[in-house]
C-alpha cells in the first residue's frame, strides 16, 4: 500500500524534519491552485511524471511558471526523448494521482525494499526559495518544507536528486 498523508508526515517528523501543511480545496492545475493559495509565500511547484523512450521514469520538479522544453530537457539530461508517463504508472509507482504528483511522492518508489524506478530532478532555482510549497500526497493541501530539508527527504527515500536548470520562466 502506498505510504498516506499521515505517514509522509509522521516520516518527516521521525526525520526531524520541520513543516507546516495548510487545508485547502482539491486543486489539479496551477492556475487552481494559484486561485487558492492567496499570498501563501515560498517556493511554488509543478511536477511531471515522464517515462523516456527506454522505458526510464522521471520526476521533474519546477518552478510552477517554467514552461518545460521536453526535447531540450531529455538532451540537458542526457535521457532518452520524454512522454508523460501514464496515470496508472503513477499510480503503480509514486502512489499519486495526477494532480497530486509531488516530490514527496518518492516514498513510495523503492518502498517495499526494491531499487528506486524513478530518477528526480529538482529545478535549481526552486532551491532558492524558502520554503518550498508541495501537496503532501494529495491535492488537498500544501505541506512547507525548507528547500535543504526536502533533499534530506529525498536522500532518506534512496533518491539523489539531479539538481538542473529547467528552461525559461514563461512571460
Amino acid at each position: 500500500m502506498p505510504a498516506t498523508r499521515a505517514d509522509l508526515l509522521a516520516r518527516l517528523e521521525d526525520l526531524g524534519l520541520a513543516t507546516e501543511t495548510i487545508d485547502h480545496a482539491p486543486v489539479f492545475t496551477v492556475e487552481e491552485a494559484k486561485v487558492h493559495r492567496g499570498d501563501l509565500s515560498g517556493g511554488h511547484i509543478k511536477n511531471l511524471f515522464l517515462k523516456d523512450k527506454k522505458g526510464g521514469l522521471w520526476l521533474v520538479v519546477c518552478m510552477e511558471d517554467r514552461r518545460v522544453d521536453m526535447n531540450a530537457l531529455s538532451k540537458r539530461l542526457g535521457a532518452p526523448r520524454f512522454s508523460f508517463g501514464k496515470p496508472e504508472l503513477l499510480m503503480d509507482v509514486l502512489g499519486v494521482e495526477p494532480g497530486s504528483v509531488t516530490p514527496f511522492a518518492v516514498i513510495n518508489d523503492g518502498a517495499d525494499d526494491s531499487v528506486p524506478r524513478v530518477t528526480l530532478v529538482l529545478d535549481e532555482e526552486l532551491l532558492n526559495h524558502d520554503p518550498v510549497n508541495c501537496h503532501p500526497l494529495v491535492n488537498t493541501a500544501t505541506t512547507r518544507i525548507a528547500p535543504d530539508a526536502l533533499l534530506r527527504f529525498c536522500r532518506a527515500t534512496g533518491h539523489e536528486p539531479i539538481i538542473s536548470t529547467i528552461d525559461e520562466r514563461q512571460d
